[in-house]
């Protein structure tokens, strides 16, 4: 992952506490134990498209999420993590609540979830331009409306500041919204195509 402007930012590897699971599930699963660490979300399926993300929890509570689409690469956290930095983001990708948007495409995923101590991950959530707001990563990514409302009850106050007013503002962009899930689609479709599977995506 690298960071805003010319700084990078780094996660390294935790430890592997759930593997294979759902979107839906891990994000309830990470809740419930209340995990420090972070989810990397990846692509199930050749029809998907490709790159890999990542949302980061305290406490069980989302905090940041990151996604590599169309940047290349898709290497995991604590595997030559630390690209090549350069000015402001690596062109393609998609931070923060962008970045939900754009792993909220189509096809399935599967998610591992990592434990990670608190302060291995104080510096992505010290950046506001990877930040969601507690309850977003529920309601984008697994359409639980239930699980949104608990992280936002337990996330501490400063977590919302600036946080949901941005989310906001980009919900409300309902023609930003299509075009990201458009774009996905259509790439999907291309993908399909290529591979002769046009109907799997029907």
């Amino acid at each position: 992952m690298t960071g805003p402007d010319a700084a990078g930012l780094e996660i390294p590897r935790g430890r592997l506490v759930r593997s294979r699971v759902g979107v839906a599930s891990a994000l309830e699963a990470a809740f419930s134990r209340e995990l420090t660490g972070y989810a990397r979300i990846e692509p199930d399926s050749l029809l998907a498209d490709g790159e890999p993300g990542v949302v980061t929890f305290a406490a069980g509570v989302p905090r940041a999420a990151y996604c590599e689409r169309g940047a290349g690469g898709g290497e995991e956290p604590g595997e030559d993590h630390d690209r090549e930095r350069g000015d402001g983001p690596v062109e393609g990708d998609s931070r923060g609540v962008d970045a939900l948007a754009a792993l909220a495409g189509p096809g399935p995923c599967s998610v591992e979830l990592y434990e990670l101590p608190a302060d291995a991950l104080a510096e992505v959530h010290d950046a506001a331009e990877f930040s969601v707001p507690p309850g977003a990563p529920a309601e984008e990514l697994a359409d639980d409306p239930s699980l949104a409302e608990r992280a936002r009850e337990r996330a501490p106050d400063d977590a919302h500041d600036g946080d949901a007013s941005a989310l906001e503002s980009f919900l409300a962009d309902e023609e930003r919204i299509a075009a990201i899930q458009e774009e996905a689609r259509a790439e999907a479709e291309q993908r399909a195509a290529e591979w002769g599977l046009d109907g799997e995506l029907e």
